[in-house]
């Protein structure tokens, strides 16, 4: 468990005052010095594209489709674009360079952080999928807190941003686990913006206006809990599946882009079905919810389940950057509430083995 001294408090700085870090991003408002009109430019922030490396992750189908921009005029925009931010070819050198830009935030527990290389990581989507009372929701509440602590103490050193679709964000839980990291836990839900979602359509507008909030102030990690629930109220029945399969793969998009972005990173929990053809020897088979368009748009899937007792077990189901055969078998205690084991998965072929030590 980490500790953290009670005079550590947070310490949130603004953008401009990063001098670590190169700019992320270029903002929108630059295409007026490359003759774009400042009309057109307030028409594509009313769209919800506040940078120009934003605009380049829509294509001239989706630009056309805003009120007022012809192709002309989106053929235009997209040339300034090109000059000011470069979507081509780097190097891989380049490529590893950028990932040094990549933030790594603590789950709070030093065995976990290590099993994640390190925590939570930006400009990636981290998918935890497990049955109810599993410590998805736990570690969404730890990570409220823990984001907003110094990079010196593996934090993110940026604000949160909460989308709820089950009803299950308390903030009350979040002020116990402030004080754990020795933080106000007042400043600490005041870096907290949250939104209730009721449907599909709102959860998708909710994360369009996201684009204003992070292009203006640090944010450091969004929060969807969950990302498939209201999909599976709003959508029913196979007649209506490939509709909701493809509004899904639209959502994930967006939440790819603004990790990529903004450079956040992307905490979703996911929840599971029954999996009939699990096989006979699987005492208890489920599978997550979503299927493979959810699989693919997660860069690192993380599968809790309950253990004895109080006891958590959470396996890293798919990662690209994680070491293959090494193991890490570990009891702590997850903020104030339950205990977690996790074990890594490793990779033989085509089958997934696990190592208990």
């Amino acid at each position: 468990m980490l500790a953290f001294k009670p005079e550590d408090q947070l310490q949130l700085v603004e953008r401009e005052e990063i001098d670590d870090e190169e700019d992320l991003f270029e903002a929108i408002d630059k295409l007026i010095t490359h003759g774009i009109n400042a009309g057109d430019v307030k028409k594509l922030q009313d769209a919800g594209i506040y940078t120009c490396n934003g605009l380049m992750m829509h294509t001239k189908k989706n630009l056309t489709g805003i009120k007022g921009l012809s192709e002309a005029k989106v053929e235009k925009i997209c040339e300034a674009a090109e000059k000011i931010v470069n979507f081509g070819y780097i190097t891989g050198s380049e490529a590893l360079l950028k990932r040094k830009a990549v933030v790594r935030i603590t789950t709070g527990s030093q065995a976990l952080d290590e099993l994640l290389g390190g925590g939570i990581e930006t400009s990636a989507i981290t998918e935890a999928f497990g049955e109810f009372r599993s410590g998805k929701t736990q570690l969404a509440h730890t990570l409220c807190v823990s984001t907003q602590l110094p990079t010196s103490m593996k934090g993110g050193n940026g604000k949160v941003a909460y989308i709820d679709t089950e009803g299950t964000f308390r903030p009350d839980r979040v002020v116990p686990i402030a004080e754990r990291f020795g933080m106000d836990a007042g400043a600490v839900l005041d870096n907290i913006i949250y939104a209730r979602a009721y449907t599909y359509e709102h959860q998708y507008n909710l994360l369009l206006g996201l684009a204003a909030k992070m292009a203006e102030e640090p944010f450091r990690l969004l929060i969807v809990d969950s990302v498939i629930a209201l999909f599976r109220v709003d959508f029913t029945g196979r007649g209506e599946l490939a509709d909701r399969q493809q509004k899904l793969a639209q959502m994930l998009s967006r939440l790819i882009k603004i990790a990529e972005e903004f450079n956040v990173a992307v905490y979703m929990t996911n929840q599971v079905i029954a999996d009939p053809g699990g096989g006979v020897f699987i005492s208890d088979p489920k599978k997550p919810a979503g299927g493979h368009v959810l699989a693919h748009a997660a860069t690192i899937r993380l599968m809790f389940r309950k253990g004895k007792g109080e006891q958590r077990v959470c396996k890293v189901f798919d990662a690209p950057n994680l070491p293959e055969s090494e193991a890490i078998s570990f009891s702590y205690y997850i903020s104030f509430l339950s205990h977690l084991t996790v074990i890594i998965m490793y990779r033989d072929k085509k089958k997934l083995h696990p190592i208990y030590l």
